[in-house]
Parts: structure tokens; C-alpha cells; sequence
């Protein structure tokens, strides 16, 4: 951050603690005293509605990242959301709050920023028109793998993505393929349409990068090479195109493409997207806790591998949601969804 804050100048800075933060202004000094450096939750929310704030890149990871990008939408702004947890756990209130708000939210995630580039610019007519969303996956480092040897993968193993470079925590998620059931909600939020018309395909190569099927049977998919560039330009420059710094596809040598449904023996948490789905509101948030809990524990040595479903699918059937009034509820809930699987983590540890 201090290496930022000397190459970039911002006039804020906003860390997680009052000690990082302090933390920030020794190490810069008097010399860029002119960058306020703040700290905590209220900070990212102050920030992301600042009056001269123009857009916001929403990328916390896990539900942390839901009030900056709710603070963002209620004041319209232009919502770059790569964070998919502000839309699975803050799901119809997050939406009604980029509605009421009046400002632009583009995905950032690949999938999302795929279909929203394949779909027709006048969304009363997704409806009508959309047969089907599908959304591609890598498989992630265990496509291939006998199910049965799952119990012994290690947090290195499950972080070894063969496309894509990221942090731990999503790393795991696509080695479970849970990213891309937080995915499947997210598609259901962003784009409206219900959850049987939202499929999964594996695709190994990373290139296709999602799809939306018409009712006529066309199919429209936006591809190009596995790098993260692309959606985040596309996001920044929307509805013009910037270049991004990717490498073009060279179609010469592309080579095959292939495309597989995903065996639910090697991924049976992907199936817990449409059960929270289907299931009461505020379920997705339950879901999402649950596994941001389970993943933490496995990366700690705390629980196998092959055991995260276990703990995301006993928390999801053993809360009950109640009705939702506001957002304090749904954090509330996330709350009570982190102390059950917490529970379950050490029973099946």
C-alpha cells in the first residue's frame, strides 16, 4: 500500500485497522502528508459514496465487500462489481438498491461480463428472448482427479489453478467448483431470469468464457484469452472498448475447444446453488457463510478437503430463514449461518 501511495498519490487511503492505518502515515511521512489515511468499514462506505467518487470497483472478497458496494449502488454510482458476494447474500435488497439509487452496475466476474456482452441491450427483453444462460467453467485442478482421493488434497494443491492466478480462498472455491454455484446466484440476481434457465458447462480451456442461448437456438458467447484485463477494461470503458493490454486470440493456433457437464461425485457443492435458490430468501446468504467459513478452516488445517460440501450443506439444512425486513437482518443471519458452520466444522473436522 505504501509503494501505491507513492507511485499513485491518491488523496484517500482507507485500511482495515486503526494500526494499519497508523501504520501507512510512518512509513510515508511528512512528505505525502497531503493523503488522508483512514480505517474500517465505515471508511470504505464514506469513500464509495463520496460526492467526487465517479466509480467503484467493488472487489472484497466474501460478504465483507456487501456495504461499500451497497453504499455505492444507494448513491448511483457507476458499480463495477467483481466482489459476487454483495449479490449472494445482499441478493433482491442489493438490486433494489442499484434501482432506487440510479447509477450502472457492470460485472466485472468473466462470466458475468460474458453474458452481460452476449445479451441485447434492452433488458425487458431478456425474458422473451433468453432461452438459457450458460455459464462456463474451468473445472479448476481436479477436473480429472478420482473422487475418492479428494480427502488428501492440501491447500497448495487446491490453490495450483491451471488457467487463472488468484487468491486463496477463490482458488479453493473453483477447485470445489462452489465459485461457480456463487456464480449461478449471481446470474440469477443480475440478469432475472430463473434459476432452471441458468446452466453449467465445463470448459477446460478457459477461452469461451460464458454463452446465452436464444429461444431461435442461436448462440451467442463472448471469448478471448484467460486474462482479467478484458472484463475490467470493459467495465471502465462501457459502452466503448479500450484497450486492455490482453493477448488477442490467435485462432490459428487455438486448437480445440471442448465442452463437459460437471460430474456431481467430483462437485456436489455446485447443486447447492439452485437449492438456495429454490429455497427460502436468504438462503444464498446461509450458503455463502458457510462456505467462506469452510474454506477458511480447510486452508487452516482445520478440515479436509473433501469435507467443505459436508459443512455447506448441514449449515444450509439446518437454518431456517425468516422473513427479511432490511439488510441488518440479512447480516444478522449471516452471523447465525457463520456460528452453525463453524459448529459443523469441528464436528466434522
Amino acid at each position: 500500500m505504501v509503494r501505491q501511495c507513492v507511485q499513485f498519490s491518491p488523496r484517500v487511503v482507507v485500511m482495515g485497522s486503526a494500526e494499519h492505518a497508523q501504520a501507512v502515515r510512518d512509513r510515508l511521512g511528512p512528505s505525502h502528508a497531503g493523503i488522508d489515511v483512514l480505517h474500517g468499514p465505515d471508511a470504505l462506505c464514506r469513500v464509495a459514496q463520496a460526492e467526487d467518487v465517479d466509480a467503484v470497483m467493488a472487489a472484497i472478497v466474501g460478504a465483507a465487500g456487501l456495504p461499500p458496494a451497497l453504499a455505492a449502488a444507494q448513491a448511483g454510482k457507476r458499480l463495477l462489481l467483481a466482489n459476487k458476494e454483495a449479490l449472494v447474500v445482499g441478493g433482491r435488497f442489493f438490486m433494489d438498491a442499484v434501482r432506487a439509487g440510479g447509477g450502472v452496475l457492470l460485472p466485472i466476474d468473466s462470466e458475468h461480463s460474458a453474458v452481460f456482452q452476449s445479451l441485447p441491450d434492452d433488458p425487458a427483453s431478456w425474458d422473451r428472448r433468453v432461452d438459457k444462460i450458460i455459464l462456463t467453467a474451468s473445472g479448476g485442478p481436479f477436473r480429472t482427479r478420482d473422487p475418492a482421493t479428494l480427502a488428501s488434497v492440501t491447500p497448495d494443491q487446491a490453490c495450483a489453478h491451471p488457467n487463472w492466478v488468484m487468491g486463496r480462498k477463490i482458488s479453493v472455491d473453483s477447485a470445489t467448483m462452489m465459485n461457480k454455484a456463487l456464480e449461478v446466484i449471481e446470474a440469477r440476481y443480475l440478469f432475472g431470469l430463473p434459476p432452471d434457465r441458468i446452466q453449467v458447462v465445463i470448459h477446460p480451456q478457459s477461452v469461451v468464457h460464458s454463452m446465452v442461448q436464444y429461444r431461435d437456438g442461436s448462440v451467442v458467447a463472448q471469448m478471448g484469452t484467460p486474462d482479467m484485463r478484458v472484463p475490467i477494461a470493459y467495465g471502465l470503458s462501457w459502452p466503448e472498448r479500450m484497450v486492455s493490454g490482453a493477448s488477442m486470440l490467435d485462432f490459428s493456433t487455438l486448437g480445440q475447444l471442448s465442452f463437459e457437464l460437471p460430474d456431481p461425485r467430483r462437485f456436489p457443492g455446485l447443486g447447492l446453488a439452485w437449492d438456495a435458490l429454490n429455497g427460502p430468501e436468504g438462503s444464498t446468504a446461509v450458503l455463502n457463510a458457510a462456505n467462506e467459513e469452510a474454506v477458511a478452516a480447510f486452508l487452516d488445517g482445520r478440515l479436509r478437503f473433501d469435507r467443505i460440501h459436508a459443512v455447506n450443506h448441514a449449515t444450509l439444512t439446518s437454518i431456517a430463514p425468516s422473513k427479511l425486513a432490511d439488510v441488518g437482518d440479512l447480516l444478522a443471519l449471516d452471523a447465525q449461518a457463520r456460528r452453525v458452520a463453524c459448529e459443523h466444522v469441528q464436528r466434522l473436522g
